[in-house]
């Protein structure tokens, strides 16, 4: 698989956990693998190595352990370096729908 599609696979997956409200979650703890799966329309499998990816930089927090819970930490997602490669995917709304993030 392409490094430009694994890109656009882990932008989809942490433009869904950025934008995320506490309400959309059915745990306070944050979403699972299979629920995320299901909003971005992937494979679990591709979702867990995209989460595994983000948690490794700082930017996820995982609870639990079967289910694990995922959350967006907003706090060290400002913190990355401007120079980091994550941070400029996340950041880069060219192509983002937003109306599917938000009800206006």
């Amino acid at each position: 698989m392409s490094s430009e599609i694994e890109d656009k696979y882990l932008k989809m997956v942490g433009l869904e956990l950025m934008f995320l409200t506490p309400e959309k979650y059915s745990n306070a703890e944050g979403i699972t693998a299979v629920e995320l799966a299901k909003l971005v329309n992937l494979p679990v499998e591709i979702v867990k190595k995209k989460l595994n990816i983000l948690k490794d930089k700082d930017i996820v927090r995982v609870k639990g352990m079967n289910p694990k819970f995922w959350k967006f930490d907003e706090y060290n997602f400002q913190r990355l370096d401007d120079d980091d490669e994550i941070f400029h995917l996340l950041c880069n709304f060219e192509d983002v729908d937003f109306d599917k993030y938000f009800d206006y």
